[in-house]
């Protein structure tokens, strides 16, 4: 305790234990902590400037392995799906980063953060794009996909709704198939963590009382739905 090495300088000698009991009756708790806020306080201040990015793998029909690169807006929830190739290199993996650009244009807040891995497959082309507009990339510490935990829950979520259903023919199959559930998680699957809002901040419609006609919307063959209400 600070205050215990103090007193000697003063030539007094009292106890931690007498320290802490006139603290605590004066009101007074410990010192403010100075090392700066922890990974969920930094996560919840920052979120509307950071974008966290990962690769997850599919297997086709086949036998061949597609790499899929995804980026997701912290705040928003909003995901970006690259596409998915055999050699994902470092060409390939930078032009990636350089056509999120363009999805990013119209964000009202810039990029500050970019999380991801320390995958070798990111090179210094791909966090140079970003740098150069201004954002810091943060390497997550080794085997901690917790430190990434909202790539890590997307990657659960898509492979649950979605990929763990579809037998996938090939790239161009799997183009199609995550660009169909990418509009459909961005635009009409609402999130808890959004208050049942979606990523492009769609919500419950107000319907007054009259009961409305239902219109269903099959996705990717009927494994998912979309259900609006029919003006009248």
């Amino acid at each position: 305790m600070r205050v215990q090495g103090e007193l000697p300088k003063l030539g007094l000698r009292v106890s931690a234990t007498t320290i802490r009991a006139l603290l605590r009756r004066e009101g007074l708790g410990p010192a403010p902590r100075r090392s700066g806020p922890n990974w969920s306080e930094f996560l919840r201040a920052q979120a509307d400037g950071i974008l966290a990015c990962d690769f997850f793998t599919v297997e086709t029909a086949f036998l061949k392995t597609l790499y899929v690169l995804f980026f997701i807006e912290l705040s928003t929830r909003r995901v970006h799906v690259t596409g998915a190739t055999r050699n994902p290199d470092a060409v390939w993996v930078a032009q990636q980063a350089r056509n999120l650009g363009f999805d990013l244009d119209d964000r009202e807040a810039p990029v500050r953060f970019l999380i991801r891995d320390r995958d070798s497959k990111y090179t210094g082309p791909f966090d140079t794009v970003f740098e150069t507009e201004g954002a810091e990339v943060i390497l997550t510490p080794i085997r901690s996909p917790k430190a990434n935990a909202f790539a890590e829950r997307w990657v659960e979520t898509v492979r649950h709704e979605c990929m763990d259903w579809i037998i996938v023919l090939g790239r161009r199959h799997l183009d199609r198939i995550l660009r169909t559930y990418a509009e459909h998680y961005n635009s009409a699957r609402p999130h808890r963590g959004l208050a049942l809002q979606t990523p492009e901040g769609s919500g419950p419609v107000d319907l007054a009382e009259r009961v409305p006609e239902i219109q269903r919307r099959d996705l990717l063959g009927g494994l998912i739905h979309e259900y609006a209400a029919v003006a009248a």
